[in-house]
């Protein structure tokens, strides 16, 4: 059967959770009401798909199409803004408290099965060999125009790699690694709710779909550069980043402004909501020096 959004959030609850759970759990841990929770659990079980408050072997393979199985990290760019420190070293491998900001987006990763890793480089592209050491699965993309083009240069490398995948900043201080979900019932990307904004922002409708991003609003989700898209919504932008690329002005253009902008009638994209504490953006050093004393010299 076809699941609906509560019987995916049951189901894949209870796949994360690897044991049984009771549907006080399962209220706890979907956000959904006792009585979608027992008639989810209910449908569920008549469907073979779970058994006992646990996921069955069917269940696991209904949840299969829904599972995230790659990674495409957008590490190209420069990180003017971080300078000096990004002046001999990427940001996204630059050290906060001894581990580099990039790491703690790739154990996130490793730690939900999605271990199909690639990195869009560019600026001292050279350096990120040193994450083969840690990480040795991981793949480059080449991005030889990261200099005269915006990031939209990054996302035309990696176009072909985007069903069923995340896209993600790579200079993101992760924080709590669990926002990194394994399976995800529609395309998405993580928000966090502002009262007032002056960076980029989310309009939603009361489904938490986006309606408008733009810069600066109120009452909005911020957005955080981590996007999930599903088969036939990464199967899309493949073609529709061409032609944004290649339009006039297109090379100009912030990759995300496609899905959002340019084709936003041809997409639902759900906003996922985080919080401050689960990502740590640090935009300049006087923010690395607040976080990590040793750039304090």
């Amino acid at each position: 059967m076809d699941l609906t959004k509560k019987q995916f959030d049951v189901l894949a609850a209870l796949a994360e959770a690897g044991e049984r759970l009771s549907q006080r759990g399962l209220e706890e841990k979907t956000g959904h009401s006792l009585g979608t929770i027992n008639k989810a659990l209910k449908d569920l079980t008549e469907a073979g798909y779970a058994e006992g408050g646990a996921i069955t072997a069917a269940g696991l393979s209904a949840l299969e199409p829904y599972r995230a199985k790659r990674a495409i990290f957008i590490a190209a760019g420069f990180g003017s803004r971080l300078v000096p420190i990004t002046l001999n070293t990427p940001k996204p491998l630059v050290r906060v408290n001894g581990r580099r900001i990039i790491d703690s987006l790739i154990d996130a990763c490793l730690a939900v099965g999605i271990d199909d890793i690639y990195i869009v480089r560019g600026y001292l592209a050279e350096q990120f060999d040193q994450l083969l050491y840690k990480y040795p699965m991981i793949k480059f993309l080449e991005n030889p125009s990261y200099n005269e083009a915006n990031n939209i240069s990054s996302a035309i490398v990696a176009r072909y790699l985007m069903q069923n995948s995340y896209v993600l900043e790579s200079d993101l201080l992760l924080a709590n690694p669990s926002i990194i979900r394994k399976y995800h019932y529609q395309s998405d990307v993580l928000g966090i709710w502002k009262e007032r904004t002056d960076d980029w922002c989310f309009e939603t409708d009361k489904d938490r779909f986006i309606t408008q991003e733009k810069v600066g609003g109120l009452n909005c989700y911020q957005m955080v550069g981590i996007y999930y898209w599903n088969a036939v919504d990464g199967a899309k932008l493949a073609e529709h980043l061409k032609e944004a690329y290649e339009a006039p002005g297109g090379k100009e253009r912030y990759w995300e402004t496609v899905p959002n902008q340019v084709y936003r009638g041809s997409y639902r994209i759900e906003v996922r909501p985080c919080s401050d504490d689960d990502i740590v953006e640090i935009d300049t050093f006087r923010e690395l020096k607040a976080i990590d004393r040793t750039y304090d010299v």
